[in-house]
C-alpha cells in the first residue's frame, strides 16, 4: 500500500532525479513509514539545482519518493501557483491508498479536498501549534492575523475529522485540537534518539570560567525567539562571565548578528550555522553548560530533548509542550528577556540546581528512547492502513454491487 504524506519542508533536487535535504527530513526519516506501507510519496515543495550546495543529505531513496511542488515561499508566491498546487495535490491524491497529513500547510487543505470527495479515510500528525506559529512578533506579515485564525480553525477542523491523530505532545496540542471521539489517537516525537545518543551518567561538573549556553534552532522565522536570548545574554554579562552559542541557519541570521554586536557582546556571540549531522550536534551539546530554548512556540521541542539526552541542564518557555520536559522552576514566560537573564544568572550561580537539573533532564529524555517512540508510532501506522484496507475493501464491493 502506498502512502501520501504531506511536508512543509523545502526540498532539492538534481538533474539524476535525487531529492536532497539541509538535514531536516532525511531518508531515514521517511523510511520509519514503510513498517506499515508498502511505499511512500512525500508532497513538499522542490526546487530543481544544477548541483548540490554544501553539507546536503538524501531525502529520497528505496521506496521513498517526492511528488514535487512549485518552490514557493509566502502567500503572494502560493497565490500565484496555486492553481499547480492544486493540480498536484489531485494527483497525489490519485495515485495513493493511504493518505497522512503533516499540518500547518497550504497543501494539505487540497488534499483533504480530494480526499473527502471520496470519502476516503485520513489521518494527521500533529507537531506544530499554528496558532503560536503565527503569534505576535513570531511571524512578520500584515497578515499574520489572518493566517493565525484560518490555520488554527483549519487544524481543529482537519483533527476532529480523521480516523487517526498522532500529537507530539502527550497534553498540550491535544487540548486545542482534539480529535473526534472515535478516532485513534497517540503521541510520540519525531526525534531519532539512539543508545548512542545517551551520556551514561548525568553530570556532575560546574562551569569553570566563562559559562557557555547553546541554543539549536532554525533562524528561518523567530519561533525560537534567540534575539530574546541574545538580549538575556547580554543582561547577563553585566554580572557574570558567560558566552552564547547559536546552531542554526536561515533568513534572520545577519540581523540576529547585528543585535549581537549593537548590545556589545562581540566575540561572546558564535553563530555556528547550520550542523548536518548528529554527532556534530551532539559535540557541541557536550561543550555547553547550559541550554536555553525561550520559544515564542513548540510543539515538542527535539532539539531540547536532545540536549536532556545529553544531561544537560535546560531553561525553556512556557509554551507548547515545554511545560510536559521541564519542572516549573525551569521556565520562564516566552518574549521576556529580563526574566530570561535573571533565570539564567540564578541557575549558573547554583551547581547543586545544575546537578539536580542534570540528573532529572537524562532520565525524561530516556522517555523518548528510539524503542518507546517506534512501537507507538507503528500501532499508528497500522491503524491507519486497517483504516485505509477497510475503505478500499467496501469501494470495491459498492462498484461490484452496482
Amino acid at each position: 500500500m502506498k502512502v501520501v504524506v504531506t511536508c512543509p519542508q523545502h526540498f532539492e533536487r538534481t538533474p539524476d532525479g535525487q531529492v536532497w535535504t539541509n538535514g531536516q527530513f532525511p531518508y531515514s526519516f521517511w523510511t520509519r513509514y514503510l513498517a506499515a506501507f508498502g511505499s511512500v510519496t512525500v508532497l513538499a515543495r522542490v526546487r530543481d539545482v544544477p548541483e548540490l550546495g554544501s553539507e546536503r543529505q538524501p531525502a529520497s531513496g528505496a521506496d521513498v519518493c517526492f511528488l514535487g511542488l512549485p518552490d514557493y515561499t509566502g502567500p503572494r508566491q502560493y497565490a500565484w501557483h496555486a492553481r499547480v498546487v492544486a493540480a498536484v495535490a489531485r494527483k497525489a491524491v490519485q495515485n495513493s491508498s493511504a493518505i497522512l497529513l503533516r499540518p500547518p500547510t497550504e497543501t494539505t487543505g487540497w488534499v483533504l479536498w480530494h480526499t473527502r470527495k471520496s470519502g476516503r479515510p485520513y489521518a494527521v500528525e500533529v507537531v506544530a501549534d499554528p496558532y503560536h506559529v503565527f503569534g505576535p512578533n513570531a511571524v512578520r506579515h500584515p497578515l499574520r492575523p489572518v493566517f493565525r485564525w484560518w490555520f488554527t480553525r483549519a487544524l481543529k477542523h482537519q483533527c476532529a475529522n480523521a480516523c487517526a491523530a498522532a500529537y507530539v505532545t502527550e497534553r498540550a496540542l491535544q487540548r486545542r485540537y482534539p480529535p473526534a471521539p472515535h478516532a485513534f489517537t497517540t503521541h510520540y516525537s519525531s526525534i531519532d534518539l539512539p543508545n548512542t545518543a545517551f551520556v551514561e551518567a548525568p553530570r556532575r561538573t560546574v562551569p569553570n570560567g566563562s559559562a557557555r549556553v547553546i541554543l539549536v534552532g532554525t533562524l528561518a522565522q523567530l519561533y525560537k525567539a534567540p534575539d530574546v536570548l541574545i538580549d538575556a545574554v547580554a543582561t547577563c554579562c553585566a554580572e557574570a562571565d558567560v558566552e552564547l552559542v547559536i546552531v542554526g541557519s536561515g533568513r534572520h541570521q545577519p540581523e540576529l548578528e547585528q543585535r549581537a554586536k549593537a548590545r556589545g557582546l562581540g566575540d561572546r556571540v558564535r553563530f555556528r550555522g547550520q550542523l548536518i549531522t548528529p554527532l556534530d550536534v551532539r559535540a557541541e551539546l557536550d561543550r555547553a553548560d547550559l541550554f536555553v530554548l525561550p520559544s515564542r512556540q513548540e510543539g515538542l521541542p527535539r532539539a531540547m530533548i536532545e540536549a536532556m539526552a545529553r544531561g544537560l541542564p535546560c531553561i525553556g518557555s512556557t509554551v507548547g509542550g515545554i511545560p510536559e520536559l521541564l519542572a516549573a522552576e525551569d521556565m520562564v514566560p516566552p518574549n521576556d528577556a529580563s526574566a530570561l537573564a535573571r533565570k539564567i544568572r540564578e541557575v549558573l550561580a547554583n551547581p547543586s540546581r545544575l546537578a539536580r537539573m542534570s540528573v532529572r533532564n537524562l532520565a525524561k529524555a530516556r522517555e523518548y528512547s528510539l524503542d518507546v517512540l517506534t512501537r507507538r508510532r507503528e500501532r499508528f501506522y497500522e491503524h491507519v492502513r486497517a483504516q485505509t484496507e477497510a475503505w478500499l475493501k467496501q469501494s470495491l464491493n459498492g462498484k461490484r454491487d452496482n
